[in-house]
């Protein structure tokens, strides 16, 4: 019994079909291979000049630099108190849930602005003032100015 075998079934690397098949297709994603300048952009690449063996250190030393510098700016950071005696920050609130504490502030604003709105109405007008002495006549607001 003699037997043949046939090498495109045992290698398909050997298979021309499969063989230029396989090369199209690397020539088709060499194409569309993205640029080097992209690669480092997008951090898949490192932008530097170091020699491969050396860029682990380079970038070892940068972490530590930006930490250093990170806990430099921390120490330097005013405190809580006084940003919020300069009115950068808002008052904590110990009574409320911090969940609720911007509904708080909201509710307080608009409880001010209600406050205002009605004191601004209730206010005397210029002839009580007048006839008060706690304005002049000329400085009777209705009247026109010069």
């Amino acid at each position: 019994m003699s037997s043949v075998i046939d090498e495109s079934a045992i290698s398909p690397t050997l298979n021309p079909t499969i063989v230029q098949h396989r090369r199209d297709s690397l020539e088709k994603h060499l194409q569309t291979r993205p640029e080097l300048q992209d690669l480092k952009d997008r951090h898949i690449l490192l932008d530097t000049n170091a020699a491969p063996s050396l860029q682990a250190t380079q970038a070892e030393l940068a972490r530590r630099r930006a930490s250093i510098n990170l806990k430099k700016h921390l120490e330097k950071r005013p405190d809580r108190d006084d940003l919020v005696e300069k009115n950068i920050l808002p008052t904590a609130r110990t009574d409320i849930a911090p969940s609720l504490q911007a509904n708080a502030r909201d509710l307080e604003r608009n409880m001010l602005a209600d406050n205002l709105e009605h004191k601004i109405k209730d206010r005397p007008d210029p002839e009580r003032l007048i006839a008060k002495g706690i304005l002049d006549e000329s400085e009777d607001p209705r009247s026109p100015t010069e």
